[in-house]
């Protein structure tokens, strides 16, 4: 069962498909211009248990931003009236929405739009054509990642601190930028300061991030987390690059 370009059709026995339970009170929006595609893709949603929004403009993605709480956006990358990619850039510099989680969806198919999504901020991608479960799936990736955790816990590493009950880092008080995938990659290297940790342990350790082969992604991710972090991201000392086999969180960083 797909859902694909402009032209998909509903495939067989759609409607019949039985559909994991979620929770009825989070809200989504789905920007989109294909109208038929984000019906079906609404519906499927809905049915799942969430409350589904829809908007075919980035106008109307706009007012409907601004006038409602969303727990999570679905964004096209290609609108009528602009650029998913600018939105997305919109979306993260502004502190109500800079943590809000956020799929890209892409028909383009170039490895450079999804490069450049990611380091504006998205938390994850999907290209179409898309399997409706799939999409599920990381949406409810997205919305477990960006669930606080219990109060309380703190990482600490010299200036840095990692506040896992508030899902935040500061530096000396300081909050730094990170959407709330960057946010859980920080910790899990975090949790394993002084070890080397490979993409693949990485996106293994990341629970409920569908896996993929771009994981390349993870190069991404950890580039903007520098630039949150450290004093100099030309010159890490916090999170480093162990060429040919991952990155090490360093225990010592401040000497």
């Amino acid at each position: 069962m797909s859902a694909g370009g402009r032209a998909a059709a509903a495939p067989p026995g759609y409607a019949a498909q039985p559909v994991p339970a979620g929770p009825a009170m989070t809200r989504l929006l789905l920007i989109d211009d294909d109208a038929r595609l984000a019906t079906m893709v609404a519906d499927y949603l809905r049915a799942a248990g969430y409350a589904v929004d829809t908007a075919a403009t980035l106008r109307a993605a706009r007012e409907r931003v601004r006038s409602g709480a969303y727990d999570a956006l679905v964004l096209d990358l290609m609108l009528p009236d602009g650029d998913g990619l600018d939105y997305t850039r919109e979306l993260r510099a502004e502190a109500a929405t800079r943590r809000l989680p956020l799929l890209m969806l892409t028909a383009r198919g170039e490895p450079t739009d999804r490069v450049v999504g990611l380091e504006l901020g998205a938390d994850d991608y999907l290209p179409k054509p898309f399997e409706p479960r799939e999409l599920l799936a990381r949406v409810k990736a997205l919305l477990r990642r960006a669930a606080p955790e219990p109060p309380g816990e703190l990482l600490r590493f010299g200036r840095l601190e990692i506040d896992l009950g508030q899902r935040c880092a500061r530096i000396e008080g300081r909050a730094c930028e990170l959407t709330a995938h960057q946010f859980d990659l920080l910790v899990v290297l975090a949790r394993g300061a002084g070890r080397v940790l490979s993409r693949d342990q990485i996106m293994d350790a990341l629970k409920g991030h569908p896996n993929d082969a771009y994981d390349r992604s993870i190069d991404v991710h950890v580039s903007r987390i520098r630039a949150a972090i450290e004093d100099d991201p030309r010159h890490p000392r916090r999170v480093l690059t162990v060429r040919g086999s991952g990155y090490l969180f360093a225990r010592r960083q401040d000497e």
